[in-house]
């Protein structure tokens, strides 16, 4: 019992329209309750009976002081582990403006291109370092980790091959036999549903195996060894076989690159680059390649282009290829990426510059060169003598106990093997650390230990050491003091429009509040710098968070178990998708390989599906958007033999709660398939109904919607899985972790035990601060907001789809299409609404020449006041379109979004005046004008002449 609550209370910061708002906004839409409202929009059939059984809220302060005691259960050994992660400094210029700085964390990935310049020009920035390092052309915007990152490299080389091997189709997959372990059981998990058979050996020494697509070696090594693959890279090539290698940022400022070696694609993991460790994420994979594969690299391209009216103009480029939006035709199903990570790596990049980075690297290198000298003169004997920063030292059991005893006693954390103990050095290594191994490796053998000397050698193949310039464009060059990168930052900031300017009311995106609170721990070192292979008994901290997470996401989805190790949405899908395919399987029933998807799912849905080696069947939506209960039915029947699964949104994605949902799931169940609901839309469920209510049996989350992970310009993200008792012991597992201990769990989805797990904080933190009663009032005041805008903005556009008693859910689909008669496209409209300091919502999705309005519960009504006098506006100005007071191809619409360049023009020549171009409404007058910082992109331009590193220094003048 609380004697003393506090007054503060996180829901009163969290929800907008608690308080004096929420009766004018049920007045407006005549109700007398909440209750009410919400009885008219969930069917009775599926609300839950009972509240959540979670803890009662925290206020902040208690939440932090109950978090600092769980932080100090982890223990913060200094850590030489390596295996692909690797202590680093993060610039404080970085840490204090981008990943604490809300302008930065709280965007959306950059589909409006003309209010996001900033972060196109960071990702930019990123894909230049990339393909500088790995000398290849072309490189994304980034990708999950590095595991996934090399699946990504086998599909898309499988791909590849099937298309021009149709009759042979080649198969068989090669991995180095020391390619990272949980790299390989990423690509075993992307591996078996396609039927890719993977062949481990040696590729120095073995000959390619029959049908070989493909293959992937590790540079540097796991065991810190460097090779020369460029024979491997040349023999391959020889025989048809596309080559991929993961390898290591830092290492690349001394070694040869893989572009120079002759490999096609290069990946791997650009947290050393400033990003913390964080228990295995998020960090930014990296993906490089040919120009041969620029139209079929998975995820996303920054390139440049030109708006309407000549000026540079960066974009996301060939947006249409973004391998999900193809559906059922994908070969990934890669909906976003990591941005803001990516962003980080980039900006250490440019803070250091080439000079900077070389030296970081050769001083890692110099000391991991003074540790082996040091080691030999104790006669340790090395399985490699060419290295960058790890070392491999061959001992036996005896030696690995004692060692690692005295080790662990010194508070440090080496790698061990069955037959080997490795040493991986970083940035944060000092001179220190070096004594203190040495001490360690001489007391294990008696005798006195000695100070550390200098190096004079360089342990690396002369052949292999790097003479090839990189990071010369001046972008790397000019911004070394923190004045001038703070300044450079700060200029990027402010062209971009984010959660700090205002509502960003996407459909399906779920915008909400990132509370500070809730974001502070995530950089505490004692989360932040936590190896995700360190010993499980230095992870309590970390473990007792995860337990309790898991423990309320089943209470919240009404299941049994979670797999927090997805690390996007797209991932958690393809999981899901895993756990049946194994549960058929086990069943002896691996004919069942149909998945129903309705027509209007987003495109991830058939994406995942495909790259699960399911087959997809589309089924219909009524003129309602509603799913056809009969095509349901007779498709289900039809295929009742084959029949996997149904992938459904739920509410829908257009934005209602379908009341045949629980027959829809007793069909495909009847059937013998399994049900996998889409979590997209969870904003307007929880605490009211859940997944389990309606009868599925597996469910993603999206924690950066619903749970409150930012969304960072394009990730990171989170989508964890939960089961029910059928699908419990098909879980991911992982190969250093028990996360699943059951024999039949599937491989690893993501290349670390609990994805990007120091991001896991950030639900926590939400759910706990919440309670049970602010979890379900959430969703309540999501729900609100949404029939609100409905209510206000219904007399002048069609909302497309309503239930059965005219409630939408959390989310609202304007049909745009009238206008186009009269010349006004969605777009049109969308890009108006910059000129109002508005983010479009969602364009063209689920239904061409629509927008979708997603409010959230975080936005008052003020707020959403702005938001429809904006829109009512717009469609003032449409219908002066229509009677002709200006003209089709020259207005306000099709002219937005209007820059201050035009504005402020000596020739400014409009129909219209500038105030109506830039000042519509009073409120932007007020301080609350937000200006785009090009005219509208000319995407056609940027597609024909795709470029994607920075262009010369002089683009940059006018920009």
């Amino acid at each position: 019992m609380n004697l003393f609550p506090r007054f503060d209370r996180f829901e009163n910061r969290h929800i907008g329209t608690l308080g004096v708002d929420l009766a004018p906004m049920l007045k407006a839409m005549g109700l007398h309750s909440m209750d009410q409202l919400i009885d008219q929009t969930i069917p009775d059939s599926i609300r839950r009976k009972g509240d959540l059984n979670i803890p009662n809220a925290l206020s902040e302060f208690d939440y932090l002081a109950e978090l600092k005691q769980t932080a100090s259960l982890n223990k913060l050994n200094k850590n030489f582990i390596g295996q692909g992660y690797y202590g680093t400094i993060t610039p404080s210029a970085i840490a204090r403006n981008i990943f604490h700085n809300p302008g930065w964390y709280t965007q959306y990935t950059p589909y409006q291109a003309e209010i996001a310049q900033g972060r196109l020009e960071a990702l930019l920035n990123y894909q230049t370092m990339i393909s500088d390092l790995t000398g290849l052309p072309i490189a994304n915007a980034s990708l999950l980790d590095e595991g996934t990152a090399a699946a990504e490299a086998m599909l898309m080389f499988y791909g590849e091959k099937q298309v021009k091997n149709k009759e042979e189709s080649p198969n068989t997959f090669f991995v180095d036999a020391n390619v990272f372990d949980q790299t390989l059981d990423v690509l075993k998990s992307r591996s078996w549903p396609k039927g890719i058979n993977i062949i481990v050996g040696n590729a120095l020494t073995d000959e390619l195996p029959e049908k070989c697509f493909g293959a992937l070696v590790q540079y540097p090594d796991k065991t810190g060894a460097v090779h020369d693959y460029s024979g491997f890279f040349k023999k391959a090539s020889n025989a048809g076989v596309l080559t991929a290698v993961a390898t290591d940022l830092m290492a690349l400022c001394m070694l040869k690159s893989p572009g120079e070696l002759g490999a096609d694609v290069a990946l791997g993991n650009s947290q050393r680059f400033g990003v913390p460790i964080g228990f295995g994420g998020p960090h930014a994979a990296f993906f490089a390649t040919k120009e041969d594969f620029k139209r079929d690299l998975p995820g996303r391209i920054i390139g440049v282009s030109i708006d309407q009216y000549g000026n540079r103009a960066l974009r996301m480029a060939l947006q249409t290829r973004e391998q999900h939006i193809r559906r059922e035709k994908a070969t990934s199903n890669i909906c976003t990426a990591q941005a803001l990570l990516a962003i980080m790596s980039s900006m250490y990049a440019v803070y250091h510059g080439p000079i900077g980075l070389k030296a970081i690297a050769k001083r890692i290198h110099d000391m991991t060169c003074s540790i082996h000298n040091a080691l030999k003169k104790l006669s340790y004997s090395f399985y490699s003598d060419s290295f960058f920063d790890t070392l491999s030292i061959e001992s036996d059991t005896d030696s690995i106990s004692k060692i690692k005893k005295l080790a662990l006693e010194n508070s440090c954390n080496f790698w061990y093997t069955n037959n080997a103990i490795q040493i991986s050095l970083d940035e944060t290594t000092t001179e220190k650390d070096l004594e203190t191994i040495i001490a360690i490796f001489s007391k294990a053998k008696n005798q006195n230990s000695f100070s550390a000397e200098v190096s004079t050698s360089i342990c690396i193949p002369g052949n292999l050491i790097r003479t090839s310039d990189y990071l010369t464009h001046d972008i790397f060059n000019i911004y070394q003091t923190e004045s001038t990168l703070m300044r450079y930052i700060k200029r990027l900031e402010n062209k971009d429009l984010s959660l700090v300017h205002s509502m960003i009311s996407l459909g399906s995106c779920t915008m909400k509040l990132n509370a500070a609170t809730e974001l502070i721990p995530v950089s505490w070192p004692e989360f932040a710098d936590i190896h995700p292979f360190a010993p499980i008994d230095q992870t309590k901290g970390y473990q007792n968070m995860i337990a309790d997470l898991e423990d309320y996401l089943c209470e919240i989805t009404g299941f049994e178990a979670c797999s927090l190790q997805p690390n996007s949405g797209a991932q958690g899908e393809f999981a899901g998708l895993l756990t049946i395919k194994a549960y058929h399987d086990s069943r002896k029933e691996k004919h069942r390989n149909i998945v129903l998807i309705p027509a209007s799912a987003h495109g991830t849905n058939p994406a995942s599906a495909v790259v699960a080696g399911l087959e997809v069947v589309v089924t219909a939506c009524d003129e309602m958007g509603n799913i056809v209960v009969e095509d349901i039915r007779n498709k289900a029947i039809q295929y009742k033999d084959r029949l996997a699964a149904l992938m459904v949104t739920y509410p829908s994605t257009h934005g209602v709660f379908e009341t045949s949902i629980k027959e829809v799931c007793k069909i495909v169940h009847d059937n013998g398939g399994l049900v996998y609901m889409d979590g997209a839309n969870m904003n307007a469920q929880v605490g009211l109904t859940s997944p389990a209510i309606i009868g599925a049996d597996v469910c993603h989350l999206n924690l950066h919607k619903t749970f409150a992970i930012p969304h960072g310009g394009g990730g990171p993200g989170m989508g964890p899985i939960c089961v029910n008792s059928k699908l419990k012991e098909f879980l991911p597992g992982h190969v250093y972790r028990f996360i699943n201990e059951s024999d039949k769990a599937v491989p690893a989805v993501s290349a670390s035990p609990y994805g990007s797990a120091s991001i896991l904080l950030i639900s926590y933190a939400y759910i706990k601060l919440l309670g049970p009663d602010g979890l379900t009032s959430a969703t309540k005041h999501a729900i609100l907001n949404a029939n609100y805008i409905a209510s206000r903005l219904s007399n002048k556009y069609k909302v497309l789809y309503t239930g059965e008693k005219g409630r939408v859910a959390h989310e609202l689909i304007l049909d745009l299409r009238p206008y186009k008669e009269i010349g006004v496209s969605a777009e049109d409209v969308a890009k108006r609404l910059m000129d109002y300091s508005f983010h479009a919502p969602t364009l063209s999705f689920p239904v061409a020449g629509t927008i979708m309005i997603e409010p959230t519960e975080s936005e008052n009504k003020e707020e959403l006041d702005r938001f429809c006098n904006a829109m009512l506006q717009i469609h003032e100005e449409i219908d002066e379109v229509a009677r002709g007071e200006f003209p089709t191809n020259n207005n306000v619409l099709c002219n937005a979004p209007h820059t201050a360049s035009i504005i402020t023009s000596d020739s400014y020549s409009m129909p219209y005046t500038r105030k109506k171009a830039a000042y519509p409404l009073t409120y932007l007058e007020h301080g609350m004008k937000f200006w785009p910082s090009i005219s509208r992109v000319n995407n056609a331009h940027g597609d024909r002449n795709l470029v994607c590193t920075c262009p010369p220094i002089e683009s940059y003048m006018n920009s």
